[in-house]
């Protein structure tokens, strides 16, 4: 640190020879002249370093030591800027550099979102832009805080939103919501229906009947938890059964067999490039583009568009490089042993979303060819806890038929 304050400040190096150079030392301590980088050469010579600025003073001190001073060199700031002087040009130029540096840094060239897991940032930085948060606006100029608030009310997915300006960056960061867990009505009452077809391995009936054993095998949508209980009157009394409703809860495991169909065409549409391409380039400043070609319509039907683009880390320019490669598209044929296993795949993963929990005890694949179309077919036994909540159904009619057999 002392380095630096020397050299922003200048310094003279001298030469000091007299008998007693230790006089000297204690005068500029007593006068306030400092001094550094003490070097002794032999018993009567010494080097030393003042500050520019204590020069004169020095001179005076060293007279009432009777020590003789001699100006070996100069360094730092003043006497660096002291060799421009007379150089105009070169000075007018170097302030013209800074005060660019110094207004150009504060456009913005970059924007940096962080915090983001499920919301795109591009998503984001589509928002922002619309706000005027973009490359090329000064930074300055942005009501930062207003724009955080105003793209807040426009994504729904976002808590919280800051932007904070670096410079040429500005640096977004943003928390999604957390979305509140579902709640679920107490008082709503329903039954427990089977959400697939199977054979019943064991029930869990945590409020409700249990209408089914295990073993037992049951249709999709068929009531396996009842929310309406049924309560049996005192023996002998000859009072028929009563009811009263709950919200049915509970988990029924079943072995289900599951059947998945996964198709796709063997003759697909592919591109074939012609060979045919454009190169056009452009120059983004500030909100404004500068293209560098005439038309900007594109002669071909179909086409790729490959965009390049590459920024200057000092001034708010991006320059454009647009390729556009023509091509047709033409009929190929589609190898069924290659896509074969992508529909597996596909398959695999359908089960697993189906099954939830679940295990898969046996598997098995097939495949054909028909109609120009590759069918996979997904057969799989598993293990799975079937129980969905259904609509409440009314049991009373159940002691009405029990009558009339009787």
């Amino acid at each position: 640190m002392k380095r630096i304050i020397n050299f922003f400040r200048g310094w003279v190096e001298f030469t000091v020879t007299g008998v007693f150079p230790e006089r000297l030392y204690n005068l500029c301590a007593q006068y306030g002249v400092a001094f550094w980088g003490l070097v002794r050469i032999d018993a009567h010579t010494v080097t030393m370093r003042i500050a520019a600025s204590d020069r004169k003073a020095f001179r005076q001190v060293a007279a009432k030591a009777q020590c003789e001073i001699l100006e070996e060199r100069r360094g730092g700031a003043p006497f660096f800027a002291l060799r421009f002087r007379k150089r105009y040009a070169f000075l007018g130029g170097l302030l013209c550099a800074l005060a660019a540096v110094v207004v150009l840094s504060n456009f913005v060239l970059t924007v940096e979102v962080t915090g983001n897991e499920t919301v795109p940032t591009a998503v984001i930085t589509a928002q922002l832009r619309r706000l005027g948060v973009r490359p090329g606006r000064y930074g300055p100029a942005l009501d930062v805080r207003q724009i955080a608030q105003e793209a807040l009310l426009e994504l729904d997915e976002l808590s919280y939103m800051t932007i904070n300006l670096h410079g040429t960056k500005a640096e977004v960061i943003v928390r999604e919501r957390v979305a509140p867990p579902e709640v679920r009505d107490k008082d709503e009452l329903c039954d427990i229906v089977a959400g697939a077809d199977g054979v019943i391995l064991r029930i869990e009936a945590l409020a409700g009947d249990g209408l089914v054993q295990p073993g037992d095998a049951v249709l999709k949508g068929e009531t396996l938890i009842a929310g309406m209980v049924r309560l049996e009157a005192q023996e002998y009394s000859g009072l028929p059964p009563t009811f009263f409703s709950v919200r049915a809860e509970g988990k029924v495991y079943a072995r289900t067999r599951r059947t998945l169909t996964a198709r796709i065409p063997l003759e697909v549409q592919v591109k074939r490039y012609t060979g045919e391409s454009e190169t056009r380039r452009a120059l983004l400043l500030p909100g404004q583009r500068v293209n560098f070609y005439q038309n900007s319509g594109i002669s071909y039907s179909e086409y790729d568009k490959i965009t390049e683009s590459k920024s200057l880390s000092a001034l708010p320019v991006t320059f454009l490089k647009e390729t556009v490669r023509a091509y047709v598209t033409e009929t190929a044929a589609l190898d069924a042993e290659a896509a074969q296993p992508m529909l597996e795949e596909q398959l695999h993963t359908r089960l697993a979303v189906l099954i939830g929990d679940g295990t898969v005890e046996r598997e098995q694949f097939s495949a054909k060819v028909d109609g120009g179309f590759l069918t996979v077919t997904l057969t799989a036994e598993c293990e799975e806890q079937i129980g969905r909540e259904g609509p409440l159904k009314d049991r009373t009619g159940e002691v009405e038929t029990k009558d009339k057999e009787a």
